[in-house]
């Protein structure tokens, strides 16, 4: 039986407003906002294309695993104290953690032929499908 589910195009901004205003008083910085991976997949001459909006991180804080068919970025920002003498900090929106996005291809990636680029705050994925192992037919003795 096939699961049916409403589109709510508005559900993610209307949960993170609410959050805002039940989770903690407006004003109060209690809790940094969870942050999500914007990620981009295409096919395009028998590779699955990836892209991954990850803006401040390092290219050393990415890791990019392959298992079959699932593919899991995980990225993580670090803190840089900039703090000058006599000032104080009054609030700040940055976001400092880990992010990371696993999801599924319809088909096995070749992970020797696969490859990663990671340039002005994108990364781009170039995982070429599996070759598709034949059927074999036994010969009954």
């Amino acid at each position: 039986m096939a699961n049916i589910t409403r589109y709510d195009p508005f559900g993610d901004l209307v949960d993170d407003f609410f959050r805002g205003l039940v989770v903690r008083p407006v004003g109060l910085d209690a809790e940094v906002p969870v942050r999500r991976m914007k990620v981009d997949v295409a096919e395009q001459n028998g590779d699955y294309k990836v892209v991954a909006e990850l803006p401040g991180v390092k290219k050393e804080d990415i890791k990019v695993n392959i298992d079959g068919d699932e593919v899991s970025i995980t990225a993580e920002t670090r803190a840089q104290k900039e703090t000058k003498d006599g000032e104080r900090l009054l609030h700040s929106e940055r976001y400092v953690g880990k992010v990371s996005r696993a999801f599924r291809l319809a088909q096995e990636i070749d992970e020797s032929r696969a490859s990663a680029k990671y340039s002005d705050g994108v990364l781009e994925l170039t995982l070429p499908k599996k070759a598709a192992a034949s059927a074999k037919q036994l010969a009954i003795q």
